[in-house]
């Protein structure tokens, strides 16, 4: 074997190491994860993320180290915009706090299945048909101007997905504390929780297909894309229980999402031409998104100091 496929194998090896231990830990707690507990595990996610950037950076030299920081960053912000659905979906099916986390990890699991082949799947098409890359990349414009112009409002009940699912399987009308089925009448049924878990799977199939080519503007390197996307999604679960009840604090992060969208859009577009080093593509990812979150929350906090001195005066 080469070092390069014992380095696939050791990275596999340490998530699943890092997974069992993360699960061990909630199934002690017995309970959702308050904003403190989320807070240390996003943390220590984005940490061990930051260590495997510094072994990449050591092992395979400071280009694909940049590159991985930066596809990194890029799976990460974007994952936010997963968090807005996910509140939505959880509000709009009423799921049980304590249910939230069972349907987080599965969820994710799944995800880091079907990122897994997707990228392997970009890779080879990239690889055979280079002007693949030029397609992302007006397919990336064309996200960033529907995320730019998004107002948030979603109906699951009607989708395809529910439709479909609706008439293919047989569904409790009540949950069953954090069970995906349940026997009713001497019958195995599947409860609103399976359906919740559905849902979620084909949103971060959606989104997937918008964030896997924005990490190919930076680096067609099947090792970097796939540990970047990977890396991102880990952290998802911890970072939802931190945001679920801060997200209406960015009003203005959606904005700086569709940016950096229609940066690395346009940076695909032109790579041939005027190619843009990927330092340079990091430090404006950063700003943008630090911008849009530093007047999100200034705005925010001058709107609820508003209201409450609002109220005040009302008493």
């Amino acid at each position: 074997m080469s070092t390069n496929i014992w380095f696939w194998i050791a990275f596999h090896i340490g998530v699943l190491i890092a997974v069992v231990v993360d699960l061990a830990q909630f199934k002690r707690r017995d309970r959702a994860l308050s904003m403190r507990a989320a807070a240390q595990r996003s943390v220590i996610w984005i940490l061990l993320s930051l260590l495997f950037n510094l072994l990449v950076w050591k092992l395979r030299g400071p280009e694909q180290g940049l590159d991985f920081l930066t596809g990194y960053l890029i799976e990460y912000s974007l994952s936010v915009d997963n968090i807005f659905v996910f509140v939505l979906i959880f509000q709009y099916f009423r799921v049980p706090s304590i249910a939230q986390h069972r349907v987080l990890v599965w969820g994710i699991l799944g995800a880091l299945i079907m990122r897994g082949i997707m990228i392997g799947l970009g890779v080879a098409l990239i690889s055979r048909f280079h002007f693949i890359l030029y397609v992302f990349g007006v397919f990336l414009l064309i996200t960033a101007i529907r995320m730019f112009f998004d107002k948030g409002g979603r109906d699951f009940e009607h989708s395809i997905v529910m439709r479909l699912c609706r008439r293919a399987i047989r569904v409790t009308r009540d949950f069953h504390g954090e069970n995906f089925t349940a026997k009713i009448d001497g019958r195995w049924m599947f409860t609103p929780l399976a359906l919740v878990l559905i849902v979620i799977d084909v949103m971060d199939l959606v989104f997937a297909v918008d964030s896997i080519p924005a990490v190919f503007a930076i680096t067609q390197d099947a090792f970097i894309v796939y540990t970047s996307n990977i890396c991102a999604i880990l952290g998802l679960r911890s970072l939802y229980f931190l945001l679920a009840n801060l997200i209406d604090r960015f009003i203005y992060l959606k904005t700086g999402l569709a940016l950096v969208l229609a940066f690395v859009g346009i940076k695909m577009i032109v790579a041939d031409y005027f190619p843009l080093p990927n330092g340079i593509s990091l430090l404006v990812i950063v700003l943008t998104l630090a911008t849009t979150i530093t007047i999100s929350m200034c705005v925010t906090k001058r709107r609820d100091a508003a209201a409450a001195a609002g109220n005040e005066k009302s008493n």
